[in-house]
C-alpha cells in the first residue's frame, strides 16, 4: 500500500492511530490510490499533446488538426480483430510525418519514405520513363538513356527485370496499377518497389558439413539446406539518395559480394567488407583452420565469392568458397576444418514464427527455478539440467538455453505429478536440437512421459532429426515460437527425408495441446483407451505442414480419425485433416479434404475450407460463398445444362483455392499467399485481411493505403504503381 499521504502526518498521529489498529492509515491508503490515477491520467493529458506518446485513439484528432484524412479501402476490423489491427489503422507515423511529406511532394525519394511510414515496408522508386529506348536527337544527346543493353556488362544483364534494372525497354500499353495484367514501362509511369519479407538474423551457429558432397563442403543454414544469404540493410546518410541493394533487404548476390583487389600487381577477388565481417550481413569463423582463432571471422582477403552449385570449385589452399546465392561454403578438400565452423548470416522470411531470433517475452511464474544450458553457465547439455532438476525437486523448473549451439543428446523427460517443466530459449537466441540415429534398436524421439497434472512447454527451438512423442495424464502441453521441421530434416535439394513421419506423436493423451507461433509437420493421436476425452488442440498464428496434400496433417494411424478436438485461429494447415471434432476454426485454410466425425456441434467461419469436405456448420467460408455467387448468377440461365453447371461451379472452385508462393519448407516465402491469389483469400478474414498463418500482418490494409497515399503525393499525370519485389 502506498503510504505517501501517510507519512505527511505528524509522527503523534502516526502513533495514536497505530494504537487504535491504524484506521487512519487505510483510509489515507485508498485515497492515496486515487490520488496516484489522477496523476497518471492528467500526466497522459500532457503526453498526449505529442505525436510521439498519445494514445492510438488521440491519433485521429491529431490528424484532423492538419487535414489528414484515413485512406479509404483500408479495411475495419470489428469485435477482437479490431484490437489485432489497431497498428495499422493508427497511422500514426502518417501524421507524424505529414506536414514534412507534403512540402516535398512531387519528389521521387519522397516516395520510399511514404511508403516506409504508411506500411513499415522498405521500398525503392523508380521512375520508368527514364527505363525507355527511344531514338536519340542529334540536337540534345542523351548517353545515358535510350541505347542498346552492352553484353559485355554482366553486372547489367545479371540485374534485368529486378528492381535495380538500368537497361531500357520497349513501352507497355499495360497500365502499372492494374490488378490483372500489370505493365510498367511508360513515360508517365512511376513504380514502387516493396520488400515485405524482413530478414531475421542467425549469429554465431554452426555450419552444417555436407559430407555427402565431402567433408570440405558445407551450408550455412544447420538444416543442410541451400537457403540463400540476405543483405542487413544499412541506412543511406542520405536521406534524398534513391535506396540501393545494400540498403535493402535483398539477396546477397555473387556478383555484389565481389570486391577486385591488385595484389603484387595480379588481379584477384575477395569479399567486399561492404557485406563481409562481424556485424554485417555474413561472416564465418574457422577455429585452428589456416591460422584462424575463434575470437575474430576468417579475414575478408580469405573469402572468394564463388558459384558452388555443383561443388566443383575447389578454393585455393588458404581461402574459403562461399556462395551467397545458395548458402554454401567450401573450403580446399585438403584442408577441411578439424573444428566446428561457426557462422552468422541474415535470412528472410514473412513474419515472427517458428524459432528465430525475435523478441521474446519469457513469462516467469513466482517459486520457479531456472536452470542455464550452455557456453559458461553451470550445465553444457540439456540432460545435465534434467538430472538436477530431479534431485533438486523443485516444483516448477525452466531449462533456459542461452545459446545458439546445437545439442544432440538423447532427451528423454519424466514429468512427475503436478509438476511444470518449460525448455526454452533466451530472448533473441534459436538454439537447435539436432536429434540423430543413435540406436538401430530403439526410436531416438524428443520423448516426453507425463503424470497427472503436469504441464510441459516448449519455447523458442527449432528441433530437427526426429519429432517428439508424447504419453501421459498430462494437463496441458505448449509448444510457442519454435520449428519442428516437417518431415524431420532437409536433403541438399530441398526434398524433406521422412515425409511420413511425424512431428508430433501423442499416445494416450487427453490434455489441452497449444501451438502458438509455430511451424510444425504432421501431427497424429492415437488413443487405445475409449473412455479417455479426446485432445484439445489450439492451433494459432501457425503453419501444420504434412510435406504432401496426399498426406494427413492431423490424423492417426492408416487414415483414421484423430482423437482430437480443434481450435484453430490464423492458421495454415497443409495436408488432409481428420478429426474428432471442431470445436471454432476462424480466419484460417485449410488447403486439403477436411473430415469431422462430430459435426454437430462446433463451426467454422471466415475460413477456406477444400471442396468435398465433411465439417460443422461453415459461415462465410469459402469456397462457399463462390458457390452461392455462382448460384445467383445463373437463375436466369436455366438453359444451362447440368454439365455446363458442373464446369462452371469446378471452374469456380479452382479460382477462389488458395495458391502459395511455395509450400517447400526452408524457402523464404513458405506459407505465403503467391500475388495471383484470389481476392477473395486475400481479403477473406473477418477483419479483411488474408486468410491464414500470415493474417496478423494485414497486407492487404497496408497495401491499399499505400496506394492511396501514393497517389496524392505524385505529380498530375503520374500514373504509380506498387510491385512487390518481395
Amino acid at each position: 500500500m502506498n503510504e505517501r499521504l501517510y507519512k505527511l502526518l505528524p509522527v503523534i498521529y502516526r502513533q495514536r492511530d497505530l494504537e487504535v489498529g491504524a484506521p487512519l492509515q487505510q483510509l489515507l491508503g485508498l485515497i492515496d490510490e486515487q490520488v496516484d490515477l489522477i496523476e497518471n491520467d492528467i500526466a497522459q493529458l500532457y503526453e498526449n499533446w505529442f505525436i510521439e506518446t498519445c494514445d492510438d485513439w488521440v491519433v485521429p484528432y491529431i490528424g484532423d488538426l492538419i487535414g489528414y484524412r484515413p485512406a479509404a479501402g483500408a479495411g475495419v476490423a470489428d469485435g477482437a480483430g479490431a484490437q489485432l489491427n489497431s497498428r495499422i489503422r493508427s497511422a500514426r507515423s502518417e501524421v507524424a510525418n505529414a506536414v514534412r511529406l507534403r512540402r516535398r511532394k512531387g519528389s521521387l525519394w519522397l516516395l520510399e519514405q511514404l511508403t516506409e511510414a504508411v506500411t513499415g515496408w522498405p521500398a525503392r522508386a523508380v521512375e520508368l520513363g527514364r527505363r525507355l529506348a527511344h531514338t536519340q536527337s542529334i540536337d540534345h544527346l542523351r548517353l545515358r538513356r535510350g541505347g542498346t543493353i552492352d553484353l559485355r556488362l554482366t553486372e547489367r544483364l545479371e540485374l534485368l527485370g529486378t528492381p535495380f534494372d538500368s537497361a531500357s525497354h520497349a513501352a507497355e500499353v499495360r497500365t502499372i496499377d492494374s490488378d490483372r495484367s500489370q505493365g510498367a514501362y511508360n513515360a508517365a509511369n512511376v513504380a514502387v518497389y516493396v520488400w515485405r519479407l524482413p530478414v531475421y538474423p542467425v549469429t554465431r551457429t554452426i555450419a552444417y558439413c555436407l559430407e555427402e558432397a565431402g567433408d570440405h563442403c558445407y551450408t550455412f543454414s544447420i538444416l543442410g539446406n541451400d537457403a540463400p544469404l540476405y543483405t542487413l540493410p544499412v541506412a543511406d546518410p542520405e536521406p534524398e539518395d534513391i535506396a540501393g541493394e545494400r540498403n535493402l533487404p535483398v539477396p546477397l548476390r555473387r556478383r555484389a559480394l565481389e570486391r577486385r583487389v591488385a595484389v603484387d600487381g595480379v588481379e584477384r577477388v575477395e569479399a567486399s567488407e561492404h557485406y563481409y565481417g562481424d556485424g554485417r550481413s555474413f561472416a564465418v569463423w574457422a577455429p585452428g583452420w589456416a591460422g584462424n582463432s575463434d575470437a575474430t571471422p576468417v579475414p575478408a582477403s580469405q573469402i572468394i565469392p564463388a558459384d558452388l552449385r555443383d561443388w566443383r570449385f575447389r578454393p585455393p589452399h588458404g581461402y574459403v568458397a562461399v556462395d551467397p546465392e545458395l548458402g554454401r561454403l567450401a573450403f580446399p578438400p585438403t584442408q577441411s576444418p578439424t573444428q566446428d565452423v561457426i557462422v552468422s548470416y541474415y535470412y528472410a522470411f514473412g513474419c515472427d514464427i517458428g524459432g528465430g531470433e525475435y523478441q521474446r517475452t519469457p513469462d516467469v511464474p513466482a517459486g520457479t527455478r531456472i536452470y542455464r544450458v550452455g557456453r559458461g553457465t553451470e550445465h553444457e547439455t540439456i540432460p545435465q539440467a534434467l538430472r538436477t532438476w530431479k534431485e533438486e525437486g523443485w516444483e516448477r523448473a525452466v531449462i533456459e538455453v542461452v545459446d545458439n549451439g546445437v545439442y544432440g543428446e538423447e532427451i528423454n523427460i519424466e514429468i512427475e505429478t503436478k509438476r511444470s517443466l518449460e525448455i526454452r530459449s533466451a530472448n533473441q537466441r534459436r538454439p537447435v536440437i539436432n536429434l540423430l540415429d543413435r540406436r538401430a534398436g530403439r526410436p531416438d524421439a524428443f520423448m516426453v512421459k507425463g503424470e497427472e497434472g503436469s504441464r510441459f512447454v516448449l519455447d523458442g527451438l527449432l528441433v530437427s532429426g526426429r519429432g517428439m512423442e508424447f504419453s501421459g495424464k498430462f494437463d496441458e502441453i505448449t509448444i510457442r515460437d519454435c520449428t519442428l521441421v516437417p518431415g524431420w530434416s532437409i536433403q541438399g535439394d530441398a526434398r524433406l527425408r521422412r515425409r511420413n513421419e511425424p512431428s508430433l506423436a501423442l499416445t494416450n493423451v487427453s490434455a489441452c495441446l497449444r501451438i502458438e507461433r509455430s511451424i510444425v509437420g504432421a501431427i497424429h493421436a492415437v488413443q487405445e483407451e475409449v473412455a479417455v476425452d479426446p485432445v484439445a488442440l489450439h492451433v494459432s498464428d501457425s503453419i501444420v505442414d504434412a510435406t504432401s496434400a496426399d498426406l494427413p496433417a492431423i490424423g492417426a494411424i492408416e487414415g483414421a480419425v484423430a482423437p482430437v478436438t480443434l481450435t484453430a485461429k490464423r492458421a495454415t494447415f497443409l495436408g488432409h485433416v481428420h478429426v474428432h471434432a471442431v470445436a471454432l476454426a476462424e480466419n484460417s485454410i485449410f488447403s486439403d479434404h477436411v473430415r469431422v466425425a462430430r459435426r454437430q456441434w462446433g463451426c467454422i467461419r471466415y475460413c477456406y475450407v477444400a471442396p468435398n469436405s465433411r465439417t460443422p456448420a461453415r459461415f462465410y467460408c469459402q469456397p462457399d460463398l463462390a458457390e452461392k455467387a455462382l448460384e445467383e448468377s445463373e437463375r436466369g440461365a436455366e438453359h444451362f445444362s447440368p454439365t455446363v453447371r458442373h464446369t462452371l461451379r469446378h471452374a469456380e472452385q479452382l479460382r477462389v483455392a488458395p495458391r502459395f508462393a511455395t509450400i517447400h519448407f526452408g524457402e523464404p516465402d513458405y506459407g505465403r499467399l503467391a500475388t495471383d491469389c484470389a481476392e477473395e483469400i486475400r481479403r477473406g478474414a473477418e477483419d479483411r485481411s488474408e486468410l491464414g498463418v500470415f493474417h496478423n500482418l494485414f497486407e492487404p490494409q497496408r497495401a491499399a493505403n499505400l496506394r492511396a497515399r501514393l497517389a496524392d503525393h505524385v505529380p498530375a499525370g503520374t500514373e504509380v504503381g506498387i510491385i512487390f519485389a518481395s
